[in-house]
């Protein structure tokens, strides 16, 4: 064994020897990937932003108080918005479709399938294609958010790290989870927020992988401290006061709970009859992220407040500077201008994302709950002014609420805003809003269609929680056929020589004039007699008789009884009409069976 290895070998068992020593190790790689990846797509985002958008349309959407500000807008020319969305688009198609198709749209529910159906294994190239393809997407300007790229990226190394200190599937399914978590927290600059969303955004019904949350305690705040430490630890949208609340306007938040759940909805039936939509047209599927883009670029002429993250208008909203949301053709009113923000809103993000582009729908879901918040303001200013003196909380609580229901992570959204907000006086009204929100909004609509209702729905889970696998495991499969056998009249020296050389523990004896079982012959048995006796023994003197046989299309779960209740370790397969041997199964070719089934074998690259 050369040195590598030895040095290998070591640290695997390293980490198979601690629970918490493995999970240091991994998770701390983990972090320092997703907080290096972050800083990565956030600058090529900048990047991308300052020469396509800005520089083909002089137009520069603005930041949230915790970001860099972004250059000053002087006589953009809105009208080669869709020449920037369009050219983003294209490359993304490109990138997305020639070197990893699995990259399109949202990478976060990528991530979702890979832990339930792929045994946690997601390509060494996906992430990478996913933060170039998506830098293009959002910063020509497509409206998409920049959570699904770096959820992938710390996911995908969580892939690869478990495959080269060889996890099992379950711990690399893990990996995968937290560093789903990681990438989220890391960008979004929420380590505790995004640490619950590892364990919560799986399922879609309420259900959390607890397993995950060791890891990503650990994977969070080390992402966390490596993009702040480049980019500022200042909450993305700032140190905002801490608003106080009156409880006899507890009723205000259930209501815009309610509001949220139908916006929500709205969301995800849009996004995914668009996506529907796009997946039928008869063009190359790399042309259809351009098109999808170019339609979000012409909405972008007249409603730039749609363009690309949309932070820094929710900071506007947040900080009640509506005039600063008015940069579009029309001097709309105020209402009916943020009524078709959040309509608008939703169909660009449709079209950028369910096209085939490439981009996340965490952050669009923010914007659109922040509109949604600023809606019901002011609308509320007109029946009573002193209610909610000023947007912030309905902004905030709005955008809990919105990604609560379709996101189905009511716990984790609270504490994620709470923290991009360096707010956490709203915690009793975000909570009403958000149950509101997440009950009302249902898990038939979730964003996430990778997501499963609970543990016992995911094929990461068929062992532990679905006990009928076994009902649905049949002998035929798991028999090992062409099995070799012995006539009553062969003598015990016959059968101890082929157990010997096949390396049976047991042996079934057939009639002497038909294929029929007649008995079965142990090792046992044979070791029974004595050796100078075994080459003149019949197996007729020492078989076992009244042999409990199975047949092909009986299940799993009936091998199992036969073998526990009568304490045998093999069962002949006799044909269900003959009764002619076709095969034997033994203890395990049952459990290898089973094992198949409950684990997922890692897809190759």
């Amino acid at each position: 064994m050369s040195r590598a290895d030895e040095k290998k070998t070591r640290t695997d068992s390293l980490l198979n020897r601690s629970y918490l020593g493995k999970w240091a190790v991994i998770g701390t790689l983990i972090g320092i990937v997703a907080g290096v990846g972050s800083i990565a797509f956030y600058s090529a985002i900048q990047f991308v932003t300052n020469n396509f958008l800005g520089a083909i349309t002089g137009y520069y959407p603005p930041n949230p108080t915790g970001e860099t500000p972004a250059p000053p807008s002087v006589s953009p020319h809105f009208l080669l918005v869709p020449v920037s969305t369009a050219l983003g688009g294209l490359i993304a198609g490109l990138l997305v479709y020639g070197l990893a198709p699995e990259a399109e749209g949202h990478g976060t529910d990528a991530a979702i399938d890979a832990f339930h159906n792929k045994g946690g294994t997601i390509r060494r190239r996906v992430p990478i294609v996913k933060i170039i393809a998506s830098a293009f997407t959002i910063g020509s300007g497509g409206s998409a958010g920049r959570e699904g790229p770096t959820a992938l990226i710390a996911a995908g190394f969580g892939s690869i790290i478990a495959d080269f200190f060889r996890l099992s599937v379950s711990d690399k399914r893990i990996a995968v989870a937290a560093g789903i978590g990681a990438g989220i927290g890391s960008i979004f600059k929420s380590p505790f927020g995004g640490a619950i969303l590892s364990a919560e955004i799986l399922y879609s019904g309420g259900d959390i992988e607890a397993e995950a949350l060791i890891p990503a305690f650990i994977a969070t705040p080390v992402g966390y401290v490596i993009f702040g430490s480049v980019t500022g630890f200042t909450p993305i949208f700032g140190n905002l006061a801490q608003y106080s609340f009156n409880p006899e306007n507890l009723i205000f938040y259930a209501i815009l709970g309610v509001l949220c759940a139908g916006v929500g909805r709205a969301y995800t039936i849009s996004f995914y009859s668009v996506k529907k939509f796009f997946d039928k047209l008869t063009i190359p599927k790399f042309v259809r992220p351009m098109i999808g883009a170019a339609v979000a670029g012409v909405i972008g002429i007249f409603f730039p407040e749609v363009l690309g993250l949309g932070y820094g208008f929710v900071q506007f909203a947040i900080n009640g500077e509506f005039s600063s949301l008015m940069v579009n053709y029309f001097a709309l009113p105020i209402i009916p201008l943020l009524l078709l923000l959040i309509f608008l809103k939703i169909f660009a993000t449709s079209v950028t994302v369910g096209s085939g582009g490439s981009g996340g729908v965490f952050a669009p879901a923010l914007a659109i709950g922040a509109f949604m918040g600023a809606f019901f303001w002011v609308v509320l200013q007109y029946f009573d002014p002193n209610a909610i003196l000023v947007p912030a909380p309905l902004v905030i609580v709005g955008m809990m609420a919105l990604f609560a229901g379709v996101g189905r992570v009511p716990i984790a959204v609270i504490l994620m805003v709470s923290e991009m907000t360096g707010n956490l006086s709203l915690l009793a009204p975000s909570m009403i809003a958000v149950v509101v929100s997440y009950l009302l909004t249902g898990s038939k609509y979730t964003i996430y269609h990778s997501q499963v209702p609970t543990k016992a729905d995911s094929p990461a889970h068929t062992g532990e929680y679905n006990i009928p696998l076994m009902t649905r495991l049949y002998v035929k499969d798991a028999m090992q056929r062409g099995v070799a056998s012995l006539r009553e009249n062969d003598t015990v020296e016959k059968a101890t020589q082929l157990m010997t050389e096949k390396s049976y523990g047991g042996i079934p004896i057939l009639f002497k004039d038909s294929n029929k079982v007649e008995g079965v012959v142990t090792v046992r048995d044979a070791e029974g007699i004595p050796k100078e006796k075994s080459a003149t023994t019949a197996l007729s003197e020492i078989m076992t008789k009244n042999v409990i046989t199975i047949t092909p299309s009986e299940t799993l779960l009936d091998v199992m009884r036969k073998l526990t209740t009568n304490n045998i370790g093999r069962l002949p397969v006799v044909d269900e009409k003959s009764g002619e041997l076709v095969g034997i199964i033994t203890r395990t070719d049952l459990f290898r069976a089973y094992n198949a089934a409950v684990s997922t074998s890692p897809y190759e690259d």
